[in-house]
């Protein structure tokens, strides 16, 4: 018998902000969540949240996984992983256990990864991490 496959995250999106979106605020959400438009404040899920290629994010972010393909700027803080993809831009501070970027992608940010990682992650986005 053959077992089903399951779907990665990413493509099982519950909520979406197209390309002529501009939101300023506070998102929370379940299930995972793509930007393609843009937006400024705080995001806060247990699931994973995907920059599109035209996403423009400037918050704390505080998620299960984020997935970067436009740019991001500020802190970023994941409990599984964040990936940067090769168009994407992150500018900030990361903290989570596990990173992955990949060729062509841009990275200006302080990093926090792995053990160092795991004691932040109960630390509030806004307290000052040096």
């Amino acid at each position: 018998m053959k077992e089903k496959r399951k779907l990665p995250d990413e493509e099982k999106i519950t909520g979406f902000f197209d390309s002529n979106t501009t939101i300023k605020g506070e998102l929370t959400f379940r299930g995972s969540f793509r930007i393609d438009g843009i937006f400024e404040g705080k995001i806060t899920s247990e699931a994973t949240l995907i920059i599109g290629d035209e996403g423009r994010v400037k918050a704390e972010i505080d998620v299960g996984t984020c997935i970067v393909r436009g740019e991001m700027i500020g802190t970023v803080k994941a409990k599984e992983r964040i990936e940067i993809h090769d168009k994407g831009r992150v500018t900030g501070t990361i903290i989570t256990p596990r990173l992955m970027v990949e060729e062509g992608a841009f990275l200006e940010a302080r990093c926090l990864t792995g053990e160092a990682a795991n004691f932040y992650q109960e630390a509030p986005l806004n307290q000052n991490i040096d």
